[in-house]
């Protein structure tokens, strides 16, 4: 009682195939907080977290600016893990919103040898700067490609992580990613996405791995945010009470805005 709690985003049922062999987080009937299907939403004064929800201790020396990062953070902490990253890679991220400032810490601490970071914001380029990338690009503002090229020989990035959830870096991972390189794709788009696919596979051999949600990653997201070792300085940018949500999405929309939170008043 008076616990400070955050939860996963999934309830996993703790019955289907892939909660029996592990992945709770591919979970089939995929119920949600907020989403999907049958689960309601946090944005209240009282949530229930049903018996096989999976929660986590917040530490009561974390702050709320830092606290409301954990579910995101451990989001951008799986990505990372699924790209696979030695200290030999070349790494591009491209978006550096709340969740790529996430990938950016992480990536940081597995020491690839070059961490590039893509954004057409330069205040979330700047973060991405402070948080541990070697070099950032704006794409609006010169030829991303020829640069990521010209920082890797001309054989392009070992590792390509899409978090923008713009189609046009799609194609534009294909592009810059070396042959036998990883493409980790993380967006939610809101629609269809085409690629040319010779590219991944008669082209270029490339590994295409898929991320969503945040398995066995709350507690190293937790214990990263806590230590300082996953950088969270200015990503929130906005704080609202929560009887004044709608400004809180406006304010989401404006410029200058990362990461938006609502508070109990």
């Amino acid at each position: 009682v008076g616990a400070r709690v955050a939860s996963e985003q999934i309830v996993p049922c703790g019955k289907c195939l892939y909660c029996r062999d592990g992945r709770y987080w591919l979970c089939d009937p995929h119920n949600v907080y907020g989403f999907k299907y049958s689960l309601n939403g946090g944005m209240a004064e009282y949530a229930i977290l049903p018996a096989n929800s999976r929660n986590y201790l917040v530490p009561e020396q974390l702050p709320a600016e830092q606290a409301v990062l954990i579910e995101p953070y451990a989001c951008s902490l799986h990505a990372v893990r699924r790209a696979g990253i030695t200290v030999d890679d070349a790494v591009v991220l491209a978006g550096c919103g709340t969740l790529g400032l996430g990938m950016a810490g992480a990536i940081r601490r597995r020491n690839p040898r070059l961490f590039i970071a893509l954004d057409t914001r330069d205040d979330r380029l700047e973060l991405a700067a402070a948080f541990g990338a070697d070099l950032t690009i704006n794409p609006l503002r010169g030829d991303a490609i020829a640069r990521v090229m010209e920082q890797t020989g001309g054989y392009g990035c070992d590792v390509y992580i899409e978090a923008t959830g713009n189609p046009a870096a799609v194609n534009q991972g294909l592009e810059m990613i070396k042959k036998g390189g990883t493409f980790v794709e993380f967006s939610v788009f809101s629609g269809p996405t085409t690629a040319d696919w010779s590219i991944i596979g008669d082209t270029k051999e490339i590994t295409i791995v898929g991320s969503q949600l945040s398995p066995y990653c709350f507690p190293a997201a937790i214990e990263g945010i806590v230590s300082g070792q996953l950088p969270t300085a200015g990503v929130v940018t906005h704080w609202f009470p929560i009887e004044r949500f709608a400004e809180a999405f406006e304010a989401a929309q404006a410029p200058g805005a990362i990461k938006v939170a609502l508070r109990m008043s």
